[in-house]
């Protein structure tokens, strides 16, 4: 096996995991309640649908490459993961109950 072949599948590996993450971030905000993003602070739930929703296209045409679309689609699913997902859990009453003045302990 070559090192062009070990580097294909690494990349592959690597764009499936991605779009994992992406089809993840899309089934979540799915799965929330319109009312809370509002109650959150954040975008409404159509804008973040229509994010991870792109990114999740996204994530399939870039599948097994790595270039901008692939890049721009993993960011805006983890941007939904990172900042938007633990503000809804806030609301919803799903946080961890061991909150510090800085988040969790």
């Amino acid at each position: 096996m070559s090192l062009a072949q070990i580097q294909h599948w690494i990349v592959l590996g690597l764009s499936v995991v991605a779009l994992g993450v992406e089809l993840y971030a899309l089934v979540d905000c799915l799965r929330r309640r319109s009312d809370a993003f509002v109650a959150a602070g954040k975008r409404t739930k159509q804008f973040w649908l229509l994010v991870t929703g792109v990114a999740a296209l996204l994530g399939i045409v870039a599948l097994g490459g790595v270039g901008f679309l692939a890049i721009v689609a993993i960011v805006a699913a983890g941007v939904y993961l990172a900042d938007v997902k633990p503000a809804l859990d806030q609301v919803m009453g799903r946080g961890s109950g061991n909150q510090g003045p800085y988040g969790p302990w």
